[in-house]
């Protein structure tokens, strides 16, 4: 350090002289001289307060700084992950302020439990802000300003409740009430079957009750438009309530999730999630909507290879077999790749297609469940595509279609029993104008459907025999 100092100290002396000669006031405590030495060269001396350099000093600060470049990008980092989870925060605390603006709107637009699930969201924002400030020892108006917005939401929120406590659940419990009298009234006229769950004494369909809508999905997305739900067709001992659902933004069948009872689905606390992929090691994926579960076991199409599927939720194995003539290019009227529909009623395991050599229209085939082979089929005259949806029950083919934005129709059935088609015209209410999802369970006797994200159940009346 010293020599590189006297090298810069000789520059100065031939580009500056008049600045290469100081007094010794310049120099503070130090002086700097020069003379000629006897042979001729020039010799410099230097005269310094510090006897030392202080590289010691310049050694911790270059450690130091070091140091603190390295705090500096893990910090960087830090933040970067924190700004990802606002976004995310701030994505979510979004559709829940669109949810309690919904709640807000009308007293026809809440189901009760989304009350308790509101608070469970809002304490989990709440958490995750409190987090975030820590994190970044921050007390930016951002934060408070979200703070605020979260406290003013609970206020909402229990205000409505409340609300619904003092006026709307009075209501509601007279509503139904004069609903039920008015659907004795209706039964009373129309003399229905009191066919035991599970028994076919009776004379087909009568009608299908109003919706009713559960809530929206699991998930809570309101974008997962494709999926189903619904309950075990015929399930094992000791899951006799248990509850599947599966949803997704297109119509990839990736896993399905149980719930051991109702109130589990409706408060999204699931028992199990089985993964139809895993990488490396693999790959069950389906496609399409109009899956069913039965003796836990989840029957769909299956994506790799165009045939049916069935996996095993007890064993975790899985069994894919093709279908003679089944073809992959005629889907139901609402939704893609709805190429196989899979039904289950009191007398077994169904699924229908279409084919190229029927043109389109419906086949019929019933499923062996201990082979897993199609061994029966029966040729319907409807053609697929103009159908929106279909189900069985007690060995009848019920195919529907719309009839404008808020209904639906039964239009054709095709009795196997018989081996006898006929068109009839039973109407029911749709939640929204379309849907994906429509299944009949002989274990509850109810119509399961999944309409834009949302679950949807009716009950079925039945002829008297």
């Amino acid at each position: 350090m010293m020599g590189l100092l006297l090298v810069l100290l000789l520059v100065l002396l031939f580009v500056a002289p008049a600045h290469g000669w100081l007094s010794l006031e310049d120099w503070g405590s130090g002086s700097v001289d020069g003379s000629v030495g006897e042979f001729g060269q020039c010799v410099c001396n230097v005269f310094l307060p510090d006897t030392s350099f202080p590289a010691d000093r310049v050694e911790h600060i270059q450690t130091s700084s070091n140091q603190l470049a390295v705090e500096i990008k893990i910090h960087i980092s830090k933040v970067s992950s924190l700004k990802v989870q606002l976004v995310i925060l701030l994505s979510q605390l979004s559709n829940l302020t669109s949810r309690v603006e919904s709640l807000e709107s009308g007293p026809d637009k809440y189901i009760k439990l989304e009350f308790e699930l509101l608070r469970i969201e809002l304490r989990e924002f709440e958490a995750l802000v409190t987090q975030l400030k820590a994190s970044l020892n921050s007390s930016s108006p951002a934060f408070e300003s979200l703070f605020i917005e979260i406290r003013n939401m609970s206020l909402i929120v229990d205000q409505l409740e409340s609300y619904d406590r003092s006026n709307l659940e009075v209501i509601r419990i007279e509503f139904a009430k004069l609903q039920r009298k008015l659907e004795k009234c209706q039964d009373d006229k129309d003399d229905y079957s009191n066919a035991q769950i599970g028994s076919c004494k009776h004379g087909g369909i009568l009608r299908i009750g109003k919706p009713v809508v559960s809530q929206l999905n699991a998930d809570l997305n309101g974008g997962f438009k494709y999926g189903g739900w619904g309950k075990d067709s015929k399930p094992l001992p000791g899951s006799e309530n248990m509850h599947w659902y599966y949803g997704h933004s297109d119509t990839l069948v990736t896993k399905i999730t149980l719930y051991s009872d109702y109130y589990k689905l409706i408060m999204r606390q699931a028992a199990k999630t089985h993964q139809l992929y895993v990488k490396y090691q693999y790959d069950w994926q389906g496609t399409g909507n109009n899956y069913i579960v039965r003796e836990n076991t989840l029957y769909y199409q299956f994506r790799s290879t165009f045939g049916m599927a069935k996996f095993n939720m007890t064993s975790l194995t899985a069994l894919y077999k093709e279908i003679p003539k089944a073809s992959a290019r005629f889907s139901y009227h609402y939704s893609a790749n709805q190429n196989l529909d899979f039904a289950a009623d009191e007398s077994g395991l169904w699924v229908t297609y279409a084919t190229e050599e029927s043109k389109g229209n419906l086949v019929l085939g019933k499923i062996n469940e201990k082979t897993f082979v199609v061994e029966e089929v029966w040729q319907t005259s409807e053609y697929k595509q103009s159908i929106t949806n279909a189900f069985m029950i007690c060995g009848v083919l019920y195919a529907t279609r719309s009839v404008d934005t808020q209904t639906e129709e039964i239009f054709y059935t095709f009795d196997t029993n018989k081996n006898e088609e006929s068109h009839v015209s039973i109407r029911f209410e749709k939640f929204q104008d379309s849907y994906v999802y429509l299944d009949y369970n002989p274990a509850d006797q109810k119509l399961y459907m999944y309409n834009n994200g949302y679950y949807v159940y009716y009950n079925v009346k039945f002829k008297a025999a």
